[in-house]
């Protein structure tokens, strides 16, 4: 009998990876006035982290943060440990402090288009992201206090609420340029005041 033939399907494309590679990085590269494509900034990956502090020892609390993590990324989260002691804080070098996942490629995308298009505008009272949360190498932060703004979760896997930091992290050669890219995904940044407004307010 003949071994049947493995068909291997193609895999869906990601909307926001061809959008970058088909339009955005060549609408960088004369927007940002680059000589070539090569110097389009890029983003590198999205570091998701859970740091759990005083709940920390809790068994249940890293359950439902290990939980959290797997669902919203399609990834095991992985542990991490303190670099060094801080007696303030009870803490030791090598404790347990919290979990991580790092996203790549295709579900690195996929993360930010739901987290742009479904989390972001599940918030309450949102007015945009600071756009001053880029550090001196133009990777930006965004900080989340509970988990529930993820469709992903049931109600009974957010009754005990944890923050989440989302880390985008972005090759390029200006700082300015990581917003530059962002924007291009429709990160939606806080728009400045108007100066009427201020002016109007001293």
């Amino acid at each position: 009998m003949a071994t049947p033939t493995k068909v291997k399907l193609a895999s869906a494309p990601i909307r926001l990876k061809e959008l970058y590679n088909s339009t955005y990085a060549p609408e960088l590269v004369k927007e940002l006035g680059l000589q070539n494509v090569s110097q389009v900034p890029k983003l590198e990956k999205i570091v998701l982290n859970i740091g759990l502090g005083r709940a920390k020892d809790d068994k249940r609390a890293f359950e439902v943060a290990h939980n959290t993590l797997r669902k919203v990324t399609g990834q095991q989260p992985v542990e991490t440990f303190a670099k060094q002691s801080i007696a303030g804080f009870k803490l030791r070098e090598g404790n347990k402090i919290g979990l991580k996942v790092t996203l790549r490629d295709t579900r690195m995308y996929e993360f930010m288009d739901r987290l742009i298009n479904v989390v972001l505008p599940r918030l309450r009272d949102f007015h945009g992201l600071n756009s001053k949360a880029f550090d001196k190498s133009g990777n930006f932060s965004i900080g989340l206090n509970d988990q529930s703004v993820f469709p992903e979760l049931t109600f009974d896997e957010t009754t005990l609420t944890h923050g989440l930091q989302a880390i985008f992290v972005v090759r390029n050669e200006d700082k300015a340029h990581s917003r530059a890219l962002l924007e291009k995904f429709g990160m939606p940044f806080e728009k400045p005041a108007k100066v009427a407004d201020k002016e109007g307010k001293q």
